[in-house]
């Protein structure tokens, strides 16, 4: 089932370590590290300036742990008295990361806002020690500088950055409801300006180096150095290092300065930035947008423009205040705590615990080169995978690659790749329309065609010419997989990777194994999803697995709300409220009501009358009149061509008046229709566990929010279950089994969790 922007809120998870500055030493810390060999901070002395590396060696990226936040503070009271120091360098000994924040579990175990409080109180002072250093300190960066990483980094006096792709710089915390908590949302406006600062804070994106150069991040640039005698990072650590030394001495002899002269421009910019009426309309347009956005469903965005006009307007005291309150109230939110359980989910479904496959797929084959099949594609090569891209006409190929390329071309027109890099990776694409080359394919995905007959054909087709260790993979979203493998003569190398569209933006993907597949095909797949980025979750075979089956029983639910006479903008307004994205209509459309409709029926057929709801005789006739939704620019609603805009397709709601049925007025209130869109897909996904479809409610909330869009600010339905309660939805579902019937029948699972209050999903 392909979803578009419906579920391509909070996408940035995929791609950032988030964790967050939460403190500085722990009250509790039961062994003081003066007492023992420091293991996370190091430092030399090269002449007269301190050299501070920072390494956690139990983990891959540096994080402000406990013990790492108690081994700083002993080091620069070590430094900070040797009166032969005159500048001190931080940088890290790993090379892909700077550090990327503080150890998210500081902030879990506090068990009051208060707690957290204090933990922010102890980071900002700490950092405050490091703005007010009798010596200038310079950060190194090279690699994520994320979170509390770069409240440090912004604390220093002078920053260094290298202009490699992996070095990024940002305040990821709104992404888990939370705000910057040690001195970021005092420091950031005063360096970048109040736009810049919340642009950065309010939308927890990445910057990377050469952008942060011009918005007054970084001081300066260092290019990296490719390989030599030793491996390009490790030169380039070294180099960066050689740099950064070199500048804290000239800074050290007032042969660089700290502060430079601004131009006129700045200056101008400054001035206007005085003026009081200024600053207030930045608040007002930045607090409006952001409500409009977030519609009232996220507390941080609020507090965050909060804490920086209490800074700027009250002084820097009353503004960290603030910062500190603020951050310990909402890490007390239900918000924040299903922001952070999705994290800890998307960490979870990025690693590899399968270990790598017999033979490795370096060579990768996809069939067809539409929509899917292209996307597929491009998400392979764009990750250096040799990828045959096969269609049965010229045309096809042509609009595919085309896509791809144009894809990829905007990507350099924005400057996020340059276009030696584009053509470097379109060299790993190859366009044909027979199977040459297919005899040294390690595995082969078909995106054809939702039609058993045609895929039938082409696994025999493939399996002619493809070695015997080749992965035949389906990209199904609904049909069973070991339908699909009847037809294998090596149904243990049969598995189905359900990718979401559009794929390259999308998470997701949905791996569904049989009871043949082997656990080596299993491993094979794991590990090219991950290569191409995605979050991965494992799913048991069955018609519409996991993600399809949960979201058709809430596009069914809609077609009998739309029938009893509730109108789109009213539904769609309900869902938004609850947390969706967007409208559900707007879902249906961009899924595809031709694609909503088959499955639907198929599964229908498999589940029988529990699988009804409204009547799909409706969509069959919108699919008949072209109303296939966005891609035929009629659906639910007409969409412009060019530009996002929309309006109400008035021919469809001709046709749900000919279908129109009574409602009671009892469970027509605004929650109640919430309730119903929701309930059936909330049952649907316990019924899931309970069958064994999905392994765990991590793999359950994790494939309902990246693959539907449920709404993130509920953590997924398990997780809404747990804190919503089990009783409570139960009681409610009966109530409208009373009147629809056994589709909101609760399953056992579900009525075994509303007997038992202490039992949850989650601990």
């Amino acid at each position: 089932m392909a979803v578009s922007r419906a579920a391509c809120v909070f996408s940035t998870f995929a791609t950032s370590k988030y964790h967050l500055f939460s403190g500085h030493i722990s009250r509790n810390l039961s062994v003081s590290s003066s007492w023992a060999a420091r293991t996370h901070v190091s430092y030399e002395l090269k002449d007269d300036v301190a050299v501070i590396r920072l390494n956690d060696p139990t983990a891959k990226v540096n994080t402000l742990s406990l013990q790492m936040q108690s081994e700083l503070t002993e080091v620069m009271g070590e430094i900070w008295s040797n009166g032969g120091v005159k500048s001190a360098v931080f940088i890290s000994r790993k090379p892909g990361c700077f550090i990327a924040g503080a150890d998210i579990k500081m902030i879990q175990a506090c068990k009051s806002s208060e707690e957290v409080t204090c933990l922010s109180r102890e980071g900002q002072k700490m950092l405050e020690k490091i703005e007010k250093s009798p010596i200038p300190i310079v950060a190194a960066i090279h690699g994520s500088c994320l979170g509390g990483g770069l409240e440090l980094a912004i604390a220093c006096q002078y920053r260094v950055a290298t202009k490699s792709n992996k070095t990024v710089l940002g305040t990821p915390e709104v992404m888990l409801g939370l705000l910057p908590g040690a001195g970021g949302t005092q420091r950031l406006p005063k360096m970048v300006g109040l736009p810049g600062a919340f642009d950065m804070m309010l939308t927890g994106k990445n910057i990377r180096a050469e952008k942060a150069k011009k918005m007054g991040l970084v001081h300066q640039l260092v290019d990296p150095l490719g390989p030599g005698l030793k491996p390009a990072e490790e030169r380039t650590m070294e180099y960066l290092e050689e740099v950064a030394v070199g500048v804290a001495k000239e800074i050290a002899n007032k042969k660089i300065p700290l502060t430079k002269e601004k131009s006129f421009m700045q200056k101008l910019q400054d001035a206007v930035m005085e003026l009081g009426p200024v600053r207030k309309k930045i608040y007002k347009t930045v607090s409006e947008r952001v409500q409009k956005q977030t519609k009232n469903l996220y507390p941080a965005p609020e507090k965050i423009i909060e804490c920086v006009q209490t800074g700027m307007e009250q002084g820097s005291e009353a503004g960290y205040l603030a910062e500190a309150e603020n951050f310990g109230k909402l890490a007390m939110t239900s918000e924040s705590k299903a922001l952070i359980g999705l994290y800890h989910g998307q960490v979870a479904c990025r690693k590899n615990q399968l270990g790598p496959p017999e033979k490795e797929v370096k060579k990768l084959a996809v069939l067809g080169a539409g929509l899917m099949g292209s996307s597929i594609a491009q998400v392979s090569i764009d990750k250096g995978l040799t990828t045959i891209l096969k269609d049965t006409t010229v045309d096809s190929l042509s609009r595919g690659h085309e896509k791809i390329y144009k894809s990829l071309d905007a990507k350099v027109k924005k400057n996020e790749m340059t276009a030696f890099e584009r053509d470097t990776i379109m060299s790993n694409l190859l366009i044909q329309t027979d199977y040459s080359g297919f005899e040294s394919a390690d595995m082969v995905i078909e995106a054809v065609f939702e039609d058993i007959n045609i895929k039938h054909k082409v696994v025999k087709e493939v399996e002619a010419v493809v070695p015997s260790h080749c992965v035949f993979v389906s990209n199904t979203s609904g049909l069973p997989i070991r339908d699909i493998a009847a037809a294998s003569q090596r149904p243990e190398n049969v598995i189905g990777m359900h990718y979401f569209s559009p794929v390259e933006k999308m998470q997701l993907l949905e791996i569904i194994t049989t009871d043949k597949t082997s656990t080596d095909t299993l491993a094979s797949a794991v590990n090219v999803g991950l290569k191409q980025g995605k979050v991965i979750i494992i799913v048991k075979d069955g018609p519409g697995f996991y993600t399809t089956r949960c979201l058709l029983c809430v596009f069914l639910e809609c077609i009998r709300i739309f029938q009893e006479g509730v109108e789109v903008q009213r539904l769609d307004a309900l869902s938004e409220s609850f947390g969706f994205h967007t409208g559900l209509s707007v879902v249906a459309d961009e899924v595809g009501l031709d694609v909503a409709l088959h499955s639907s029926e198929n599964l229908s057929k498999a589940f029988g009358p529990r699988y009804e709801g409204g009547d799909l005789e409706i969509v069959r006739l919108m699919v008949e009149k072209g109303f296939r939704g966005r891609k035929s620019g009629k659906g639910f609603s007409i969409y412009s061509k060019t530009r996002e805009e929309r309006r109400i397709n008035p021919e469809m709601e001709e046709i749900f008046k000919n279908y129109k049925v009574a409602t009671p007025l009892a469970i027509s209130s605004d929650s109640d229709i919430q309730l119903r869109m929701v309930s059936r897909c909330l049952n649907e996904s316990v019924l899931c566990l309970q069958e064994g479809i999905v392994a765990n409610p991590v793999e359950g909330d994790i494939g309902a929010v990246f693959g539907y869009g449920f709404p993130p600010s509920h953590g997924g339905p398990f997780r809404f279950i747990d804190t919503f309660g089990a009783e409570r939805l139960v009681s409610t579902m009966r109530r409208y089994e009373d009147v629809y019937g056994n589709q909101f029948t609760p399953c056992q699972l579900l009525l075994d969790h509303a007997k038992d209050h202490s039992r949850k999903f989650y601990k």
